[in-house]
């Protein structure tokens, strides 16, 4: 992705280098919010924020070398001048439908952060919080991306950071607030079948940024690739598998690595976001 030399967002708060604020976890609709399921059920698995988890044991933050702190000061950047586009993208998009799109702010904190959903943890991966309309991310997570699932690369980072923009637009859409009256209501099958839903609406949202990135001049060869691999690697299957070795696919909350790809391939290919209504077809 080109993004060096253009605007950065100034709707960011840093929090970084801040080391452990507090003893728990938001749930959160985190990208990785599957594998949280997987490990210790530390998400509530993609509702969007909406509830707060048992505290963890204690963590410490790690010194950094001085070359390590320009390699996440150059992440950062890269983070800011993502999170500038998603505004303009759906700054634009929402102009045209007569409507002020207002932008959500990006944190950025190391290990744990304090948020409008409680506490939160680096290992939830990054995750958008309706009730401050805030997107939190550890930067720690692009290596985990990298390394650990085989997604690297930087659009492979701003799929992430559009998915979770995508999470945005659902709460200023209402989609979050009736997800969170659905919690208790409905049994857990079927509560993590909307979250499903919702996940890959998100999905399409981050491909409807790509779109317009496109239109831009802004990607790069296999910067679509990066996207998609990432896609892939956190599909609900993909990490249960990975994680125990069978799937159960009653338990999933944010789709398979399939209809992850496929939901970020028709906003790519539509940039038209009437055509990411998840929640009323039959063909995930």
């Amino acid at each position: 992705m080109l993004w060096q030399g253009r605007r950065e967002s100034g709707n960011v708060d840093d929090r970084r280098g801040g080391g452990m604020s507090g003893g728990g976890i938001a749930a959160g609709g985190g990208i990785l919010g599957v594998i949280a399921l997987v490990l210790n059920f530390l998400l509530g698995g993609g509702n969007g924020g909406d509830g707060q988890m048992a505290p963890l044991p204690g963590q410490t933050t790690q010194q950094v070398s001085t070359e390590q702190r320009a390699a996440e000061d150059q992440l950062a950047s890269f983070v800011k001048v993502v999170l500038a586009d998603t505004e303009d993208v759906w700054g634009q998009l929402f102009q045209r439908a007569g409507q002020r799109y207002p932008a959500p702010t990006l944190v950025l904190f190391t290990d744990r952060v304090q948020s409008g959903c409680g506490y939160a943890s680096a290992q939830s991966g990054p995750f958008y919080c309706p009730a401050d309309q805030k997107v939190y991310v550890d930067l720690s997570f692009y290596n985990e991306l990298r390394n650990r699932f085989g997604g690297g690369g930087d659009f492979a980072m701003a799929y992430v950071i559009a998915h979770e923009v995508g999470h945005h637009i659902q709460t200023l859409m209402g989609t979050s607030e009736k997800m969170a009256r659905m919690r208790g209501r409905v049994s857990e099958a079927e509560y993590n079948q909307f979250s499903v839903r919702m996940e890959l609406q998100a999905d399409f949202f981050a491909g409807v940024f790509a779109h317009y990135q496109k239109g831009k001049g802004y990607l790069e060869e296999g910067d679509i690739e990066e996207a998609l691999r990432a896609a892939n690697a956190i599909g609900d299957d993909n990490i249960q598998k990975q994680s125990q070795g069978y799937t159960v696919p009653e338990s999933f909350t944010h789709g398979t690595s399939e209809q992850r790809m496929r939901w970020f391939k028709k906003g790519f290919e539509t940039g038209d976001i009437n055509q990411g209504d998840t929640f009323n077809t039959n063909d995930l």
